[in-house]
C-alpha cells in the first residue's frame, strides 16, 4: 500500500463535490479551496450549500465525477449514498469519510463496484484543527481509485498524512482502531490529571501540560491541547464531566472480543465514560474540555 507525500500533487487541480458542509466536510472544502480545487457543496442546510440538491450536485460535475460524502455514520449516512448510487455512472468515484463501521463499507464497496462505481472508505482524523495543520487520512479501496484521489488527499494532508492502507473497510478499520487508542489515551490523561488535581498541595494543571511536552516520553499533542484547557479555565468549573462515545470505541472493544485480542485498557476507557453520565469527577471533565479543544465535540454546562 501507498502513503501520501506532498510531491503527489499534480499541476491540474481537481473538481470535487462534497456532501455534508458540518465541522469537518467544511474543513475538508476550505482547505481544497485554498489548495487550487474547485469544490462544489451540498448541505441540508441552504445557508452553507453551493447548490440546491444532490441532484444538481451531480449534475455540475465534469465526469468522470468525484463526489466525497461527510454525513453522520449510520442512517444518514446510507441514505446518502443510496441516493447517490442512483445518480452517479460508471466510471465515477464515491469517497465516503465519515466513521461508519468497517463492515458497512466493505458491502459498500462490493455494491458499488457492481455499479462500476470506485468506492474509497477514508478515516479521517484532525477535528476542527484539520483545515489549518492538515487532516490525517486512512483510505480503503481499490488501488485505481485511490491513485485517482491521490492528489486530493495529498492537498488535505501535510507530508506523510495519509495512506492507502488497504481494500475496502481498511480505511474505517484503520480509523475505527485510532479512535479506540484516543480513548484509552484521553483516559489515562485524565486519570493523571485528576490525580495532580487531589495533590495535598496545589500543582499548577497548566504548568505540568506544558512541561511535559518539553523532553517528557508523554508528550503530545493532546497536552498542548490540555494546557488550553486549563489556562481557560483551571477548575474546568464551567462545564460537567459529562462524555459521549461516538460509537467507534465500542467497536473496537467489541471486535476485540470477536478476534480474541485482548483490549483491557480501551473496553475500561469506554466504561469510564459511561460512568461519566452519572457524577461530575474531574477526570471526566478533563476528557470532555479536551474532545472540545480537538474536535469542537459540545459540552454540558455545569
Amino acid at each position: 500500500m501507498t502513503s501520501g507525500t506532498t510531491g503527489a500533487h499534480v499541476d491540474a487541480a481537481t473538481t470535487i463535490g462534497i456532501v455534508g458542509l458540518g465541522r469537518m466536510g467544511s474543513g475538508i472544502r476550505d482547505r481544497l479551496r485554498l489548495h487550487g480545487h474547485v469544490v462544489l457543496g451540498y448541505d441540508r442546510d441552504p445557508a452553507l450549500a453551493d447548490v440546491p440538491t444532490l441532484e444538481a450536485l451531480v449534475a455540475a460535475l465534469p465526469a468522470p465525477r468525484v463526489v466525497w460524502v461527510m454525513v453522520p455514520a449510520g442512517e444518514a449516512t446510507e441514505e446518502t449514498l443510496s441516493a447517490l448510487g442512483a445518480l452517479l455512472a460508471a466510471g465515477d468515484t464515491l469517497i465516503e469519510g465519515g466513521n461508519s463501521r468497517y463492515t458497512d463499507s466493505i458491502r459498500r464497496g462490493q455494491a458499488y463496484a457492481d455499479l462500476g462505481i470506485d468506492f474509497v472508505d477514508a478515516g479521517v482524523s484532525g477535528g476542527i484543527w484539520g483545515l489549518r495543520e492538515g487532516f490525517c487520512i486512512m483510505a480503503g479501496g481499490a488501488e485505481g481509485a485511490i491513485a485517482r484521489v491521490a492528489p486530493v488527499f495529498a492537498s488535505l494532508t501535510s507530508d506523510g498524512g495519509w495512506a492507502h492502507v488497504g481494500p475496502s473497510g481498511a480505511g474505517h478499520y484503520t480509523k475505527m482502531i485510532h479512535n479506540g487508542i484516543e480513548y484509552g489515551m484521553l483516559q489515562a490523561f485524565a486519570e493523571g490529571f485528576e490525580l495532580l488535581h487531589a495533590y495535598d498541595a496545589p500543582i499548577d494543571l497548566r504548568q505540568v501540560a506544558a512541561l511535559w511536552n518539553h523532553g517528557s516520553v508523554v508528550r503530545s499533542w493532546l497536552l498542548e491541547l490540555a494546557e488550553r484547557a486549563f489556562e481557560r479555565d483551571p477548575e474546568l468549573a464551567s462545564l460537567r464531566g459529562y462524555v459521549e462515545d461516538s460509537g467507534e470505541g465500542r467497536w473496537t472493544v467489541i471486535d476485540a472480543i470477536e478476534r480474541g485480542v485482548p483490549a483491557g485498557v480501551i473496553a475500561q476507557s469506554i466504561f469510564a465514560r459511561f460512568a461519566s453520565r452519572d457524577d461530575n469527577a474531574y477526570s471526566m471533565r478533563v476528557i470532555a474540555a479536551l474532545r472540545n479543544e480537538f474536535g469542537g465535540h459540545a459540552t454540558r454546562p455545569a
